[in-house]
């Protein structure tokens, strides 16, 4: 099983509700656990975070 990397983009700054980065789109409960996440979960936030861009790119 492949490792995910980290979606992370070293622009860390939670947006003003404090809910998401805007560099990479997490979570502050994504960010903050995803070492503790296994591969599907990863996997998951991944997806969701390109359905995300996708969207945005849309709009």
């Amino acid at each position: 099983m492949t490792s995910i990397a980290s979606p992370c983009v070293n622009i860390c700054q939670l947006d003003a509700d404090a809910e998401t980065c805007t560099g990479c789109g997490r979570t502050r409960a994504e960010i903050g656990g995803w070492m503790f996440m296994s591969a599907e979960e990863r996997a998951a936030v991944m997806a969701r975070l390109a359905q995300a861009r996708a969207a945005e790119a849309d709009a």
